[in-house]
């Protein structure tokens, strides 16, 4: 259940209150679902380090994470942010935090702001007709997306915490009664494109300029008072989550403008899936007909909504140096994409167009073999690219490069480590049929030597 040996409370924790600067009209103070029952699933030691909370005893875990006890030096209530957000492009103000809320922040140990979300925790003012529950597969499944996304180089939120909560929950898209949960999740930030189009949506140009100087000051580390900055390191971020999620071969599912956040995290795992083969139009929504949020179409997704982010700071600064730093996110896009795959392939970048035109020519080359992308990356981890016609110019390309490191770890002498639906509906069945939460972690360990053996 954890990752490391216990101590007996915490010793470093840092609590901070700094989104109370934005004021109540950012918010709503709620409190948390009075669950029939707390059992700790999973707790991720190695990600409350970072906070100084990996020292916590499971009692005082349980308390605070699913009775949500409030830390120390932080938020007294848990508050349901408001956000308003384009669903697959179609504008919906009457969204906000429905079932979750943000239950506390901290310092991590480098000094950053740290949110501390929520899943799963009850009803807000922002539920509609929802139970604000979350499914315990639901729950299973963020822990799956998470570990692999950060080990395979994506900018992501990190499931602190998945707590069983002992209800019996109807759903029309899983086999109901299911099981019940609570997420914490932990990351730098839940400020959406959605929170600043809200803003626009009211005309309430006093509370965005608040909203810029939050984001830029606590988030970015910038001054204060210049909305073009601002959308200047958003594009430039989520133009790098855009190339990692191509290069870790993942589809969000859900890439609405309320799901990006202007830290260009990775975060909120409803249908996402990971590509099995290179296909463009491969989709992770059983929902998504048009294929709007497809596997290939990401990068022109999540420009979109840096678009519309921008549409909103149009109520603080002219068109011109906004339409100035949009045009910049193709650019960035390709730069970022070409290292993420690099640094995937496990290869130094030599610089300029020769790491472009390997990446050009690798890209077609997954399409007309078929062959897996997990099992590719693994193969190729050096340099060593498939000895097939449709490589014979990648791997061309490849021959001056470098690795990047070397293949000693013991990962390499294994099988490549995945992540595609069958695997998750495996461990999500040993859990639903017999409780045997044994897969789970032996596939977050396997996950995590990955991690070692790429960084």
């Amino acid at each position: 259940m954890t990752d490391f040996p216990q101590a007996r409370d915490i010793t470093v924790f840092q609590g901070a209150v700094t989104i109370l600067e934005l004021g109540d009209a950012f918010y709503d103070p709620v409190a948390a679902a009075d669950f029939p029952e707390t059992v700790l699933r999973f707790r991720n030691d190695r990600a409350a380090a970072e906070i100084g909370l990996d020292t916590l005893e499971d009692a005082a875990w349980l308390r605070h994470f699913g009775r949500f006890e409030p830390l120390p030096g932080s938020l007294v209530q848990p508050l349901a942010l408001r956000y308003h957000g384009h669903q697959f492009r179609v504008y919906n103000p009457d969204i906000g935090d429905g079932r979750g809320f943000l239950f506390a922040q901290a310092r991590d140990r480098d000094g950053r702001l740290m949110d501390l979300g929520t899943k799963g925790s009850g009803r807000t003012p922002w539920s509609r007709s929802g139970d604000g529950r979350l499914t315990l597969k639901g729950g299973v499944r963020e822990i799956l997306a998470t570990e692999m996304l950060e080990a395979l180089g994506v900018q992501t939120s990190r499931t602190l915490s998945l707590i069983e909560t002992g209800e019996a929950l109807e759903r029309g898209d899983e086999p109901s009664p299911t099981r019940s949960a609570v997420l914490v999740r932990l990351s730098h930030s839940h400020i959406r494109i959605g929170t600043f189009q809200r803003l626009a949506y009211l005309r309430d140009t006093e509370n965005m300029a608040r909203l810029v100087d939050y984001v830029l000051v606590h988030l970015h580390g910038d001054a204060p008072g210049d909305p073009v900055k601002l959308l200047d390191t958003v594009v430039a971020r989520t133009a790098r989550l855009a190339a990692s999620y191509m290069a870790a071969g993942f589809v969000h599912g859900v890439l609405n403008t309320d799901n990006i956040t202007v830290t260009g995290e990775s975060f909120d795992y409803g249908p996402w899936r990971f590509a099995p083969t290179w296909e463009p139009g491969f989709t992770a929504a059983y929902f998504d007909h048009a294929g709007l949020y497809a596997f290939g179409r990401q990068p022109e997704a999540i420009h979109w909504n840096t678009m519309q982010l921008a549409v909103s700071l149009r109520a603080l600064v002219e068109a011109e140096p906004l339409i100035a730093v949009l045009d910049t996110f193709g650019d960035r896009y390709q730069a970022a994409v070409t290292d993420a795959l690099l640094w995937r392939l496990g290869v130094t970048p030599r610089g300029g167009p020769e790491d472009r035109a390997l990446i050009q020519a690798i890209e077609p080359a997954l399409r007309e073999s078929g062959i897996g992308i997990d099992r590719f990356f693994f193969d190729a981890f050096g340099g060593t690219l498939p000895d097939t016609p449709s490589f014979a110019e990648p791997r061309a390309r490849v021959a001056p490069y470098r690795p990047r490191k070397d293949r000693a770890h013991a990962y390499w002498s294994g099988a490549p480590c995945s992540m595609l639906i069958d695997e998750v509906e495996a461990i999500w069945a040993a859990i639903d049929s017999r409780d045997d939460w044994a897969p789970l972690h032996a596939k977050v360990a396997d996950i995590r030597a990955m991690a070692e053996a790429l960084r």
